[in-house]
């Protein structure tokens, strides 16, 4: 996740979480496989999650960022919010994540911002946009997640 002590977290998720023993930036991440990405995240609440990933070393052949990449991201965001959502006691698993890829990026970074479609009992659903330096649409996805007791909890 790179550098997780930028990511800022709203006061009501901190007292919500203080008591869980959890840290959050390290528990909120994609974790080895975000690192190898190459992605932060740089704000995280159950409305709002964003995060940012380099688009040098995550392209494909062609030399475009690969739609995996985009895909972690998107997963990695929604994931995130429906965690929070859920609380410490719980678990968020996706179930479903479907991504769609509107134009091709070869350089700088790419940002994503999560925002809830549905935030129920037992699924979450995110929506996912990412974006370019210039702001373009890059990909659009949707992440439904299950939400689940913790069992260790």
């Amino acid at each position: 996740m790179g550098e997780q002590s930028t990511t800022i977290f709203p006061q009501e998720v901190i007292d919500v979480w203080a008591d869980s023993g959890l840290d959050l930036p390290a528990l909120f991440s994609a974790g080895n496989l975000g690192e190898r990405l190459g992605l932060r995240i740089l704000e995280a609440a159950p409305e709002r999650i964003t995060g940012t990933m380099p688009v040098e070393g995550n392209t494909q052949p062609y030399g475009l960022l690969h739609g995996g990449a985009s895909a972690v991201l998107a997963e990695t965001l929604g994931s995130i919010g429906a965690m929070l959502h859920g609380g410490p006691s719980r678990i968020a698993v996706g179930v479903d994540l479907n991504c769609t890829h509107h134009r091709g990026v070869r350089s700088g970074h790419i940002t994503g911002t999560a925002t809830p479609v549905h935030r129920g009992r037992t699924t979450a659903t995110y929506e996912i946009v990412i974006t370019d330096d210039q702001d373009k649409r890059v990909c659009t996805a949707r992440l439904t997640c299950l939400i689940r007791d913790n069992p260790e909890r």
